[in-house]
């Protein structure tokens, strides 16, 4: 390849999978130091967003396992830096190529599944409701990308309602500074006792209430991850009452999806962010009450082609979730996707395999990790 111009060759390595890329960065000097420069990395995470290669399916049921999302077949597990059996390991989001974990309330950890790089996270500053007393604590968790900054942040908000009245509080975490910050409280409360912000726009987005009693009226709020502000963005006009509504992400457009237990799932999406009157409903799925009824809970992601929307269900017969492919032009399920090794309780995100480095001095890799677990075990 030698003959070749450089950006021919800069061409082919950008459209090549993570796991090549790391090895040809032994090949030479001048190729570890083109495969690590930030040009390429954010050339090839666009050009595998630009053709939705590099995709994998990440599912969350107890531990992690991922899928190659253009064949759905096998599940392998994946060995993060939280793995541990005594908890479960949560997505809170995924964000060009890294994932943002978490096992309990203080461990949180970013990582990059292609290139098994980590990097935990400061213990917080948020003060949690005393073991036993879950109930009274309501809170959200987001991860995303500060494009103006150049910077990754993970916003956590927690909400308190205890009879001692301890405060209840925001912070954000920034990669850059290694630390978690302080953020003005909101005069909304939380919709939902646990849940995650959806990335859209460079904000992180999640559902509350107005704190009058007399109006429970679902209200979207966002987070500018670049001047770190709240502000509300429009919603639908939804006339029916929704038995449960949440917000999601399809295609880089914010959506709602409304179910209605075993009766139908409505989804909508906002083509042109933060204006309502884009806001459109994609599709509709009636479901007849029957024993085995599945609640339709959320959709996941586009197919490559975009003729068909992978949606994640739950079945009330035994309350495991499945995977099934719903086209949009003829409004109807194509098929349920079986992958093989899947846990049958799951929560499913997408992650592209990307170069997207950590950074910092507390940056480590996973193998190493783990191998000095075996080895300290070992000792005693």
């Amino acid at each position: 390849m030698s003959s070749l111009p450089d950006e021919v060759i800069l061409e082919i390595l950008s459209r090549l999978p993570v796991k090549p890329l790391l090895c040809f960065r032994c090949v030479s000097k001048p190729w570890l130091a083109l495969i690590d420069s930030p040009q390429f990395i954010k050339l090839h995470l666009k050009q595998s967003v630009k053709t939705t290669t590099n995709l994998s399916l990440i599912l969350s049921g107890g531990y992690l396992y991922s899928s190659d999302f253009d064949s759905l077949d096998t599940a392998i597990e994946l060995d993060h830096p939280l793995k541990t059996p005594h908890y479960n390991t949560e997505i809170v989001g995924s964000c060009n190529g890294l994932l943002c974990l978490s096992n309990t309330k203080e461990d949180v950890a970013l990582w990059n599944p292609s290139t098994r790089k980590y990097k935990k996270l400061p213990v917080t500053t948020l003060e949690f409701a005393p073991d036993g007393y879950d109930f009274c604590q309501y809170t959200v968790s987001g991860f995303g990308y500060d494009e103006t900054s150049d910077d990754y942040k993970v916003v956590r908000s927690v909400r308190l309602y205890l009879p001692d009245n301890k405060p209840s509080g925001s912070e954000v975490y920034s990669l850059k500074n290694d630390s978690w910050r302080r953020l003005p409280d909101y005069p909304y409360i939380l919709r939902y006792k646990r849940a995650f912000a959806m990335l859209v726009s460079g904000a992180l987005h999640w559902l509350v209430t107005s704190k009058a009693e007399s109006d429970r009226t679902n209200l979207i709020l966002a987070f500018d991850l670049g001047i770190e502000e709240y502000r509300l963005v429009p919603h639908p006009d939804i006339s029916d009452i929704i038995s449960l509504m949440n917000v999601g992400v399809l295609g880089g457009c914010l959506t709602i999806y409304c179910s209605h237990p075993f009766s139908r799932l409505d989804v909508w999406v906002m083509k042109d962010y933060g204006v309502k009157e884009s806001w459109t409903k994609l599709f509709t799925i009636m479901q007849p009450f029957s024993i085995s009824s599945f609640k339709y809970e959320r959709p996941v992601a586009y197919s490559k082609s975009g003729g068909e929307v992978l949606l994640e269900q739950f079945r009330m017969e035994d309350k495991n979730q499945r995977l099934v492919w719903y086209d949009l032009k003829n409004n109807k399920k194509v098929k349920n996707v079986k992958i093989q090794g899947a846990p049958d309780k799951f929560h499913a995100d997408i992650c592209w395999g990307s170069l997207v480095p950590l950074g910092g001095n507390r940056e480590g890799n996973t193998k190493k990790q783990q191998a000095g677990e075996k080895e300290n075990r070992k000792k005693r």
